[in-house]
């Protein structure tokens, strides 16, 4: 059953590679035009995630946000798979990283560091930051259940210079790699929202108390790595811009949770500022109300 899924997606995921971009716009807007204005995919999920998040917007203000929220994540999505047979000329115009030094001065003092940004903008074309920096790039990923399509995701996600660790047992690969002397660029996204745990951090996300995951930050103190904030940004569409922030260049100093509760706060500036282009679709507070359990 995997393998006969994948063999019916593959051709449409190849076509969408080979288009024009001019194309794979169009697309896009008929792809849209089907889940959001047919079938509804995770209406119900994004109109609840933005009315708890924007509770003093009107339903009209409310619908803007949706509608083109629907837009930007459709894009998103295709140009996920338009990747895969871009060069690297195409991409590095379409994905440009701003004050790049911010991230490789780590690199000079031979250290690695870590970057941390949340589902927003273009988070997935985010690898190819590869072809800014010496040393090498890991993006943390969650395994697709489908093998074949796994595999492929990893082959598209690879191509522009990127390496991949699965989230289940990344932090010990991490020092692993740390261990045998690899200096290199770890990619967090770390917006998800953990499953509660006694010993949970819970703080207010977009005015919601909910649990966040404090792996970066930890992995931070124990290895002595640099930390930075990707400001991601649609540009047009099409193209983007990141810019690096400093979070710490001593994380050991740093007080319990600062380093989260400052990525969470620039993220949320991010969202607030622009809120079609952060990824509604998923729960964002579904742990919310089992706060009083722990």
């Amino acid at each position: 059953m995997q393998r006969a899924f994948y063999l019916l997606a593959y051709p449409f995921i190849f076509i969408i590679a080979i288009i024009p971009f001019r194309m794979l716009y169009f697309f896009s807007d008929v792809l849209n035009l089907l889940i959001y204005n047919l079938l509804g995919y995770r209406k119900k999920i994004v109109r609840s995630n933005l009315r708890t998040a924007f509770p003093d917007k009107s339903e009209k203000e409310l619908k803007w946000i949706e509608k083109r929220f629907y837009k930007h994540f459709c894009d998103i999505t295709l140009e996920a798979f338009k990747s895969f047979k871009m060069s690297s000329e195409e991409m590095q115009k379409r994905m440009v990283f701003k004050n790049l030094d911010v991230l490789t001065q780590f690199e000079k003092e031979n250290r690695s560091v870590i970057i941390m940004c949340g589902h927003y903008a273009s988070w997935e074309w985010m690898l190819s930051i590869g072809y800014h920096t010496v040393s090498p790039c890991y993006g943390i990923y969650t395994p697709i259940m489908n093998k074949y399509l796994n595999e492929l995701a990893i082959k598209i996600r690879k191509k522009n210079k990127g390496n991949l660790l699965s989230r289940y047992g990344a932090i010990q690969k991490i020092k692993n790699l740390h261990d045998d002397g690899t200096v290199g660029v770890y990619g967090f996204v770390s917006d998800q929202s953990p499953r509660p745990k006694p010993k949970s951090y819970w703080r207010y996300f977009l005015g919601v108390k909910v649990p966040v995951f404090m792996g970066a930050e930890m992995t931070a103190k124990q290895l002595n790595f640099g930390v930075v904030y990707a400001k991601i940004n649609r540009i047009k569409r099409g193209y983007y811009e990141a810019s690096f922030e400093l979070i710490s260049d001593h994380p050991k100093k740093t007080k319990e949770h600062q380093i989260t509760d400052t990525f969470t706060e620039w993220l949320e500036q991010d969202v607030y500022c622009d809120p079609t282009q952060y990824l509604w679709t998923h729960k964002r507070f579904k742990h919310a109300d089992k706060l009083s359990n722990y």
